[in-house]
């Protein structure tokens, strides 16, 4: 006996903040004081202000938790503030004075930052500024001090003046700062402009006669590869651990007539898992990847030799989330595992090619190879058994 039921636009694919580069975490911020500021004038108030109430598709932020909000009582406080602060602007202090990745502290404190771990954390130097000592030293002492304004008047000047105030600070945030070097990987070495251009044309053959919908791609880096998927996939999500190129690319799509490529702070060897209550509440991404195709390029010597993952798991990794797979083998010989192996020592014997397709192909068959003109690199297609 209900009038309407109310169906929302699926979302492709469910990312959580401590996934999202800076620049995403940032516009997530901005979007919720946005809508806060509309709701006050239309009377009503958010009564959450969860970084889990935002989603990213189409290349933008997104509003999707429409039982956020409750009428605007002047007689109480903005009871979603300190979430605001812990989901949002201390993660985003911290990124913005230590010029460092926040995702995994943001991962060991999925429902934010605490006020006294921040205060902790930020450089001495930030002290000085006034936003930090009004939103987080104050609100260090007040929470010290147990003291509680519940029914303190809130006028909705007053209430508008504090959000206008987070928006002024949030908007001066950035993360800038150098990668660790990836930004520059094609124009290094033997990898240049011409490999660049090989090896595309390669990948190009492969993915052109395919009819895919989704399409992961493993070590994205600036997103070369990815935003040549997005002409042939409904939804391609581009991962790296490196949240400066990830956030370069996010500013790029955002830009760009390209919408369908979801940017994601991720590190393969070690993956957002399963957390919240019983590990059930948000699923791991292992969990929450179900792809067509998978490219996997200039990224297998890092997983063996960087991260000792065997060929083996790495095989069977793959088959577990994708049924074609776009791989580059990197031998030995190549400039970049030699610059790898000069630190440490040899105890790769099995990381040759032979053992690589032997180990590949209990999981999957050879559909394609093509060795990559001016280097000792080899792009496989793969198809799962």
């Amino acid at each position: 006996d209900w009038y309407k039921t109310l169906l929302p636009e699926q979302i492709p694919f469910i990312s959580y903040p401590y996934e999202w580069s800076f620049g995403q975490l940032k516009d997530a911020a901005l979007l919720t004081l946005s809508i806060m500021k509309l709701a006050v004038e239309h009377g009503m108030i958010l009564k959450d202000a969860s970084a889990y109430n935002i989603q990213f598709t189409g290349g933008k932020a997104i509003f999707i938790d429409t039982l956020s909000f409750e009428k605007y009582d002047p007689n109480k406080t903005w009871v979603a503030y300190r979430q605001f602060c812990q989901m949002f602007l201390f993660p985003l202090y911290l990124g913005h004075y230590t010029k460092t990745g926040i995702q995994k502290i943001l991962s060991v404190y999925p429902e934010g930052i605490p006020v006294d771990i921040t205060a902790k954390l930020l450089p001495f130097k930030s002290r000085f500024n006034l936003g930090v000592r009004l939103h987080v030293l104050l609100q260090k002492n007040i929470s010290a001090r147990n003291i509680k304004n519940e029914k303190e008047n809130f006028s909705k000047n007053k209430l508008l003046h504090l959000v206008s105030h987070l928006e002024s600070i949030i908007r001066s945030l950035h993360n800038e700062d150098k990668t660790k070097g990836w930004d520059n990987y094609y124009t290094e070495t033997i990898l240049g402009k011409q490999y660049l251009d090989e090896k595309e044309k390669i990948f190009r053959s492969f993915i052109d006669p395919l009819n895919i919908t989704t399409a992961l791609d493993l070590g994205a880096n600036t997103g070369h590869f990815s935003k040549i998927l997005a002409a042939k996939a409904t939804q391609v999500i581009a991962v790296d651990d490196d949240g400066k190129t990830i956030d370069a690319l996010y500013h790029e799509i955002k830009c760009s007539q390209i919408k369908n490529v979801l940017p994601l702070v991720v590190d393969i060897s070690n993956p957002s898992p399963a957390i919240g209550f019983n590990n059930t509440e948000r699923a791991s991404f292992q969990g929450r990847i179900k792809t067509e195709l998978v490219a996997a390029l200039a990224i297998i010597h890092h997983l063996v030799i960087g991260k000792n993952i065997t060929l083996g798991l790495l095989a069977e990794y793959f088959q577990n989330i994708c049924n074609q797979l776009i791989i580059e083998w990197v031998p030995r010989e190549d400039e970049k595992v030699q610059q790898m192996l000069a630190g440490r020592k040899d105890v790769f014997q099995d990381y040759t090619e032979d053992f690589f397709t032997t180990q590949f192909s209990k999981y999957f068959n050879i559909n394609k190879k093509a060795a990559i003109p001016g280097t000792k690199r080899v792009l496989y297609f793969l198809l799962k058994k």
